[in-house]
């Protein structure tokens, strides 16, 4: 899908209950519930990622990627339901991991425009966290991940975890969440390796 052109109107999903505070706390995170009247309410639980609230507005050539970690009811048809409401309003998702626990589990995917996708989410009244990661583009090299994982452990980088993302690059691209975006950003690129940006994905012609 090529950047530009235009978007149909966003509508909203059927209501989902936000999680109880002992849901939140089941599944960790820093949450935002989101609301049609655009009430912010944040919930803090635990360690994680940067919150949503804690986000504003940045140029999509900023280094980090978004991932959106998003509540869903371990209820049959509500992964469908967040995916095709996504999709249908012409976001493409580039990375996808579910994380389950035994009352509800985290969706936890990266889309081609992470503002629209922020909107179309808002509207949905899932709750949802919104989390920088760092998207790399894997070496031309026999052993790509292992140039990544050695370049972030002689930095002391802890990797939470990490899953491929749909680019263009011929040898393909990882997202990771890390303890250290900062330091995990320079050290990549010292080695020279490219990183990947909210430009580079809504622009991909995959």
């Amino acid at each position: 899908m090529k950047a530009g052109g235009n978007s149909p109107p966003v509508t909203a999903l059927d209501p989902v209950a936000p999680p109880d505070r002992r849901g939140l706390q089941a599944c960790g995170g820093r949450w935002f519930v989101a609301s049609k009247k655009r009430d912010d309410q944040q919930h803090d639980e635990g360690s994680g990622g940067q919150g949503t609230a804690e986000i504003t507005a940045r140029a999509r050539s900023w280094p980090t990627l978004r991932q959106f970690a998003v509540f869903v009811e371990n209820r049959v048809g509500r992964l469908h339901s967040l995916l095709r409401h996504l999709e249908s309003h012409q976001v493409r998702i580039v990375a996808l991991s579910i994380a389950n626990s035994v009352d509800c589990a985290i969706v936890r995917l990266i889309v081609n425009d992470a503002d629209r996708g922020r909107e179309i989410l808002e509207l949905s009244e899932f709750s949802f966290a919104e989390i920088d990661l760092v998207g790399v583009e894997l070496p031309e090299h026999p052993q790509p991940y292992l140039q990544i994982c050695i370049a972030l452990l002689q930095a002391e980088v802890n990797v939470q975890y990490t899953y491929p993302l749909l680019y263009r690059n011929r040898q393909g691209a990882i997202a990771l969440y890390v303890d250290d975006v900062d330091l995990a950003m320079r050290t990549l690129e010292e080695k020279g390796l490219n990183l990947v940006t909210e430009s580079d994905l809504l622009h991909d012609d995959f």
